[in-house]
């Protein structure tokens, strides 16, 4: 196992150009699962292949164990990178890809076969072991080439989207061969998936347009976003966010009316500002029910377990509709028009100009 620090690390493509990465500080614990994540080209993936090796720093540095490897050769770092598209060697057998790193760095045939077979049991593919890739799943590729990077027992794991390509039902199994592999390595891993995130780092770090937005644990993340960009983006459903205005301590939503915490009164530099409210954070009612917003159903997606209620409503929403999480139990069909009343102690509140929270949105000790 091993640390990894980013130090102001940047890397640009071209001098007209943005940076990919931009001055990223982040210091990844010995043992610790770090995730990358946000949209497409906010940096993540290159952040990666930054620490691999793949991609030259332009400035900063990139430390691990406290050594800088800036200018080091991949090889020289005991990196061992997983990729999207597999890259395995289509004219070997399962056996020949996992075991020919170990076979290139002097490795004995037969202490190679006896790490490749130990492996390959871990992943539940030692049946597979005399196949060609062209003769596999999408699903048995993967846990091929997760098993190529674990047989060289390397200091750590760069995985940059290893399930994108996978079903649901083979996601949900490999992120769990994930987590227990894990236990004995330091790992960065990208992913575009909130659930992902969310269920497999000890920690999230949230990056936009190359820069890092926000840091923590995937609690903290959900809880406590840090601006407007990490609480839209964090949490499925994605966060109703409404522009209101402060008028004698409350910002009124049709019938609703939220009480502003003093906090916010202090911090806010003007009347103007986005509040934001989870799935969760709603209760469906009666129109007539004292305090409730009036909304229209949309659309109900229906989970099983619980739904989530889409509502249009007369208020100046950022994103298209409000999302309710509903139990099951509840029957509600599109065209009802329903009460939505918000839960005042779950309200985020946010600059709309910088977009910078406001307020701690969190009520309760985040370990109760």
């Amino acid at each position: 196992m091993a640390s990894v620090t980013f130090d102001a690390a940047t890397r640009r493509f071209a001098d007209d150009l943005p940076p990919a990465v931009d001055s990223l500080d982040l210091d990844i614990a010995d043992g610790e699962f770090m995730v990358l994540v946000g949209p497409s080209g906010c940096g993540k993936s290159t952040s990666l292949r930054m620490v691999a090796g793949l991609e030259s720093v332009e400035s900063g540095a990139i430390l691990i164990d406290g050594v800088d490897v800036v200018g080091m050769a991949p090889r020289a770092r005991d990196v061992a990178m997983v990729f999207q598209n597999y890259a395995l060697y289509p004219n070997m057998t399962v056996a020949d890809n996992m075991g020919f790193a170990l076979r290139n760095a002097g490795m004995s045939k037969p202490d190679t076969g006896k790490r490749v077979a130990e492996v390959a049991e871990m992943l539940d593919i030692a049946h597979l072991l005399d196949r060609k890739p062209a003769k596999l799943s999408g699903g048995q590729r993967q846990r091929v080439a997760m098993g190529r990077a674990i047989v060289r027992r390397p200091k750590i794991f760069c995985m940059d989207e290893p399930l994108s390509n996978l079903d649901a039902k083979l996601r949900v199994s490999t992120r769990a061969q994930i987590a227990a592999m894990q236990r004995d390595v330091s790992m960065l891993y990208v992913t575009h998936d909130q659930i992902e995130a969310m269920t497999m780092g000890h920690r999230v770090a949230v990056l936009d347009h190359g820069v890092l937005q926000q840091v923590g644990t995937p609690r903290e993340i959900y809880s406590r976003p840090s601006n407007l960009f990490v609480a839209s983006f964090m949490g499925s459903p994605q966060m109703c966010l409404i522009n209101g205005r402060i008028d004698a301590g409350v910002v009124r939503l049709g019938a609703a009316h939220l009480p502003v915490p003093d906090s916010v009164l202090a911090a806010a530099t003007s009347a103007e500002v986005v509040v934001g409210l989870r799935a969760e954070s709603w209760t469906v009612s009666t129109v007539s029910h004292d305090g409730a917003l009036r909304g229209t159903v949309d659309l109900v997606e229906e989970l099983g377990a619980e739904q989530f209620v889409y509502c249009s409503a007369d208020v100046p929403l950022r994103n298209s509709r409000i999302v309710v999480r509903v139990d099951h139990r509840r029957t509600i069909d599109v065209g009802d028009v329903v009460g939505l009343v918000p839960e005042p102690s779950e309200t985020y509140w946010f600059d709309p100009v910088t977009g910078a929270a406001l307020d701690d949105p969190l009520r309760h000790d985040l370990n109760s």
